[in-house]
């Protein structure tokens, strides 16, 4: 044996161990399934005092991880939800501050592109709602803006538009199953699902359509809101009586032109149009019948609402459960993170109101649970404030990768370890948008007693809360007498919080005197 061979003999095998343990231990750092729901209450949810409905899956992955009992978002509506989470900062930091007039700068950094340099595979697929051309991803398959629940449109990488037949909530999760089987099984992988589902217009699978028939629904106990000393309130436009279609929303139509005329029922093809008349004309017969008005219409629209929504967040749980079972089959589920949130929170008739938001606990509370083995054991509940911003730079400590020092957010992973850290004293938020819904743009600080919200712009007002005796939010005790110390050491956190989070705009508004106010405030 010549040298050159000896060399080859003895040095050959050392190098294939090294790729062998290379491979190895890359494979082996955590995959990650982040779940993407769309104004899914976490009043629906049964992990959370049994909810509305029972949803198996969802649970599931609380009972094998963590539920969070205190998870928050930094600013409730959709786009820019989604941008705090994907860059772990707050609205006036990300720049999407209001699905309106912002754009999303999709070139800024993200903890994908972070996950992307650092070897991962990484993927979006569903509701992106933050433009068109995500950045940073492997792969993406996105629906356009809302999308929609039959046969949805896709925008593709390539820059063509296809049409799926079938209904999303299934369509997305089988272009995510699609993507891991045809992944790079050498590399670890982090896939976003966007789901679109629970959001407005809350239309059913077909299979799911009257499963909640005969259920009737309890009115929350602030339904009938008079809204007394809150001005915001007072001029939104979002009630079930008076903002809620009977046709748009409720599928209620007088007559097949109407029905005919909206988008979502074009999209259908003849068998799912045909399941959707069977069900609802007999419905909206009965409605007829009863010729209702007042309150007994409000109720009759408050139960049909109740029934769509739950309805459509069942396909949501349903594949929530083939995305464990998938994980579960290709002996994944070990080594992965799993987190199911939804983009925010949503009124199911609190205040009377549907939609999202405001400051007020069914929109600013998110439903949040994860599962990682390695990490979490099973059935861990936690107290502690978690925001959106939060799950990039958890994602990130998890994985071993640096965490940008711009991101706003706190990895939360710390919690989890050690049940005696303290975390957040207070949370921060603040909502730009002033169109859709008529709700004032708003910022606030929330603690464990107390909520302090300085509306401006649409409404010029101040309100406060204490939670522990008004957990439904509706007595206003700002100005109120023996509340002044508590005002004005809420506004002092809130200060201190805008100045941590680089708000400007808030805290030129917060140094603003209302007329009528009180010279402290």
């Amino acid at each position: 044996m010549n040298s050159k061979n000896k060399f080859l003999f003895y040095i050959l095998p050392s190098v294939f161990v090294l790729i062998n343990l290379c491979t190895k231990a890359q494979t082996q750092r955590p995959n990650i399934v982040l779940i993407i729901s769309d104004d899914h209450a976490y009043q629906a949810i049964s992990a959370y005092n049994k909810g509305l409905a029972q949803t198996n899956n969802i649970d599931r992955i609380a009972h094998e991880g963590a539920i969070f009992n205190k998870a928050y978002v930094t600013n409730s509506l959709c786009g820019p939800s989604r941008a705090a989470i994907l860059t772990g900062k707050y609205s006036n930091k990300n720049g999407y501050k209001e699905n309106e007039k912002s754009f999303f700068d999709a070139s800024q950094n993200s903890f994908i592109k972070e996950l992307t340099n650092s070897g991962y595979q990484t993927a979006w697929v569903g509701k992106y709602h933050i433009g068109n051309k995500p950045e940073g991803f492997t792969y993406w398959q996105i629906l356009p803006g809302q999308g929609m629940y039959y046969n949805p449109d896709f925008l593709m990488m390539d820059g063509s538009r296809k049409r799926v037949e079938g209904y999303v909530t299934n369509i997305v999760e089988n272009v995510a199953e699609d993507w891991l089987s045809q992944r790079d099984t050498t590399k670890p992988f982090c896939i976003v699902i966007g789901h679109k589902a629970t959001h407005r217009t809350w239309m059913p699978d077909t299979c799911d359509l009257g499963m909640f028939d005969k259920k009737k629904f309890a009115l929350p106990a602030n339904f009938y809101d008079d809204y007394k000393n809150r001005l915001a309130a007072q001029q939104q436009d979002m009630t079930i009586s008076k903002t809620m279609v009977m046709g748009y929303d409720l599928k209620m139509f007088d007559s097949k032109e109407d029905e005919n005329n909206e988008g979502s029922f074009k999209r259908m093809n003849a068998a799912q149009r045909n399941k959707f008349d069977e069900y609802y004309r007999p419905i909206y017969e009965d409605l007829k019948s009863k010729n209702l008005s007042g309150n007994a219409l409000t109720e009759w629209k408050f139960q049909r609402y109740m029934k769509d929504y739950l309805s459509t967040a069942a396909s949501l749980d349903r594949n929530i459960g083939r995305m464990l079972n998938y994980l579960d089959a290709d002996h994944l589920s070990q080594n992965t993170i799993v987190i199911y949130m939804s983009d925010q929170g949503f009124f199911l008739g609190e205040h009377g109101w549907f939609d999202k938001r405001w400051m007020y606990e069914e929109s600013f509370r998110t439903p949040m649970v994860m599962r990682y083995p390695k990490l979490i054991q099973p059935g861990t509940i936690d107290n502690h404030y978690v925001l959106n911003i939060d799950i990039a730079p958890s994602l990130l400590q998890a994985l071993g990768v640096a965490i940008p020092k711009d991101m706003q957010g706190e990895s939360f992973l710390p919690l989890l370890k050690n049940e005696n850290n303290k975390g957040r004293n207070a949370i921060y938020y603040h909502y730009y948008e002033n169109g859709e819904h008529k709700v004032s743009p708003q910022f606030g600080i929330k603690t464990n007693q107390y909520k302090l919200i300085r509306f401006y712009e649409r409404v010029e007002s101040w309100e406060l809360y204490d939670l522990e005796k008004d957990p439904h939010e509706t007595h206003n005790l700002f100005g109120k007498k023996g509340y002044e110390k508590i005002a004005i050491e809420l506004k002092k956190k809130l200060e201190k919080l805008i100045n941590e989070y680089d708000d400007e705009e808030a805290l030129q508004i917060l140094h603003k005197q209302i007329s009528g106010a009180k010279r402290n405030f």
